[in-house]
């Protein structure tokens, strides 16, 4: 009996993903624990393992299909001893489902075009001059219209290979490398009223004002990513349903920074003379927020309607920004961690973070978060809690200022940082006493190393 394969949840909060990459094809034979496709979601890319063994029947979702709901068909495996044919024509009912799911979210950036909605309306010139050529839409994955586009042909001329004959990437390949395709239709830009008209006009603009200005070629309207719609979710909601204080205060960060130098100049080498470890001031800064929750363990708190949620160890996240929108890896029971620990930790987290590699226990969770602006010489800012923390810490760029001391004025390398706190968890008060704590580690920095 024929085996399915659908789209895994890769996280409890995922929905839908994009089919990146197939590692297998079409009659290659697969055990359990091979590494068959390649799925991204809104914030990394995550490799599926097959759990079953046999032989691929069929490839119901082609690869560069996007917004493949969770559990939807993509293959068709035969077990072992059964006939593969067979195996790929029976899932013909069963792929139906799967079929109409993946082309549905694939298709939804042009399909979007027609409503008043601004949300995928990107495809909508490529769809309007293949609409306009025969009166019928020609369903692409977004992939294959923007290799299209590029190649400067008209994907209405490519013929389709995908699910119910979508043109998909390896069509549009076909059709450059073999001379078949033609040319984009140089009127197409002049066809397009009725999909410029499409998408709803940006508030305080008319439509007849948005369609001048896309005829006239004044801006492009760019889909939102996975990621893009996920951050815009989460702080929608957040700024929605957390009421937001923020308290701010000037640390002194010459101690910090004389004993950051020491530290790395001490740092062991390797042969290749290597230091160990490289601390950065953001390092010091994680380990200062981790230490002052532990100290202030009321503050190191969760908000849920039913309980206050306490907890045990301080684990920090760390906004880090990467293409198309930023990720906060965590550094767990930071308070326990070396300063080392921690500043090597979040060299790899940075670097498979901008290789979308990170896994989603690496990202998921945490009780409180750093996001550090100061290296952009940004001197201070507010951040929005992500919940279900209570708290962020936002840090501005060290700088020297002239500060009074013992009644004389001398000159200091200061930083502001402002903690946001949730109202419901923290109080003002609590607020203020988690930033003190975190102010004595900064300027106290031997504190951190006890």
């Amino acid at each position: 009996m024929p085996i399915n394969i659908t789209m895994p949840a890769l996280s409890p909060t995922m929905e839908e993903g994009n089919l990146a990459k197939w590692l297998v094809k079409e009659g290659d034979k697969i055990k359990s624990g091979d590494v068959i496709a390649e799925i991204e979601t809104d914030k990394a890319t995550m490799e599926v393992e097959a759990v079953d063994e046999g032989t691929v029947a069929k490839i119901v979702v082609p690869a560069g299909t996007e917004g493949v709901k969770v559990n939807a068909l993509i293959a068709v495996l035969a077990a072992d001893g059964e006939d593969v044919a067979a195996a790929a024509s029976g899932a013909g009912a069963g792929a139906a489902p799967a079929a109409k799911e993946a082309p549905k979210a694939e298709a939804a950036p042009a399909a979007a075009s027609a409503p008043a909605s601004v949300s995928a309306p990107a495809p909508a010139p490529v769809a309007s001059a293949s609409a306009a050529n025969d009166g019928h839409r020609t369903f692409a994955s977004p992939l294959a219209r923007r290799l299209a586009k590029e190649a400067g042909i008209d994907v209405a001329a490519v013929s389709g290979t995908g699910p119910h004959g979508r043109v998909i990437k390896k069509d549009v390949e076909a059709a450059v490398s073999g001379g078949t395709a033609k040319a984009a239709p140089a009127a197409a830009p002049a066809a397009q009223p009725a999909a410029a008209a499409a998408p709803a006009a940006p508030k305080g603009m008319s439509d007849d004002a948005v369609l001048k200005l896309f005829e006239q070629g004044s801006y492009e309207l760019v889909p939102h990513d996975g990621m893009r719609k996920t951050i815009a979710k989460r702080l929608q909601e957040s700024k929605q349903t957390i009421p937001h204080f923020y308290v701010s205060v000037d640390c002194e960060l010459d101690a910090l920074l004389a004993l950051r130098t020491q530290l790395n100049d001490s740092a062991p080498k390797s042969k290749d003379g290597v230091p160990a470890y490289k601390l950065s001031v953001n390092d010091m800064v994680i380990k200062a927020l981790a230490l002052a929750l532990r100290d202030v363990p009321d503050a190191n708190v969760s908000w849920t309607d039913s309980a206050m949620v306490k907890h045990k160890h301080a684990d920090v996240g760390v906004a880090v920004s990467i293409p198309g929108g930023l990720i906060t890896p965590i550094i767990r029971s930071a308070e326990q961690k070396t300063l080392s620990t921690i500043s090597n930790e979040m060299k790899d987290y940075g670097k498979r973070a901008k290789e979308r590699k990170l896994k989603p226990e690496e990202y998921q969770g945490g009780t409180t978060a750093v996001s550090n602006m100061g290296m952009m010489g940004v001197k201070n800012f507010a951040a929005v809690v992500n919940p279900p923390h209570a708290t962020i810490l936002a840090v501005g760029a060290g700088e020297q200022r002239v500060i009074v001391k013992k009644g004389e004025m001398v000159i200091a390398n200061v930083m502001t940082v402002t903690l946001s706190t949730d109202h419901r968890a923290v109080d003002g008060a609590l607020g203020a006493e988690l930033l003190a704590a975190f102010k004595g580690y900064i300027e106290n920095p031997m504190g951190m190393l006890v």
